[in-house]
């Protein structure tokens, strides 16, 4: 028994290392590289936590509101007038010439008086009107009146001043026939309610604006008389 003892206690004599000091540097090697290793992963966790703390969400696009869609207005479709009166003068029938702007007066006073007063629509023109481009105007057209417009010298009045003398004819074509349905005469400031346009004392341009005026009420005076003719006057129009 004493022999078997002996012989284990020589047997594990055998297996110790024959250098302890090169075990210790072994486990030392070891210890420090344990260590390496455990502060090296102690600092990929901390990165990769502080990795994940900067990691901001972005946000989250925003729903575009729909726009409401404008509603569309409604058209509204412009009426055809039942009826027009077309004013226009013949610069060229008179044997006496006279400046254009006494025809322009004479047609502005009718379409003026016209348009204040009438039930009907209203154009008019500042060109050369012959009679029968008037006749032809109003045979083209089934809704238009043309009113044809001349001025001319009253041979009887026996004045010096030709201006004076002035009269404004007017003759009105029924639309599609041009058949006349209504003329007469206008004279210059005479039969007019309201004041009375005195003349200069002078004459030249002063007497042609003075001359004008004139002619432009006795536009007004014929246009008044179209209506009542034709049963259009409306007296609570204003425009």
């Amino acid at each position: 028994m004493r022999f078997q003892i002996s012989a284990v206690v020589v047997q594990s004599h055998r297996l110790l290392p024959k250098h302890p000091v090169k075990m210790k540097s072994i486990k030392l090697t070891f210890g420090i590289v344990f260590a390496c290793l455990m502060i090296l992963s102690g600092s990929l966790v901390s990165q990769a936590q502080s990795g994940r703390r900067q990691q901001r969400t972005e946000p989250a696009a925003p729903v575009p509101t729909p726009t409401p869609e404008a509603t569309p207005t409604p058209k509204t479709e412009k009426k055809e007038p039942d009826l027009i009166l077309f004013v226009a003068a013949d610069r060229s029938g008179s044997f006496t010439p006279y400046p254009y702007s006494f025809y322009d007066a004479a047609v502005i006073g009718c379409s003026d008086g016209l348009r204040k007063n009438a039930s009907a629509s209203v154009d008019f023109s500042t060109k050369e009107l012959t009679r029968s481009d008037a006749i032809r105007k109003a045979k083209s057209d089934s809704k238009t009146y043309v009113i044809y417009l001349q001025l001319r010298s009253d041979s009887m009045a026996g004045t010096a001043n030709q201006t004076a003398d002035i009269l404004l004819e007017f003759t009105v074509f029924a639309p599609s026939t041009a058949k006349v349905v209504t003329s007469g005469t206008s004279y210059q400031n005479a039969r007019r309610a309201g004041p009375v346009i005195l003349g200069p004392p002078g004459g030249g341009s002063t007497s042609i604006l003075y001359r004008e005026q004139l002619l432009k009420r006795a536009g007004e005076d014929a246009a008044e008389r179209i209506l009542k003719s034709l049963h259009l006057n409306d007296p609570g129009r204003t425009n």
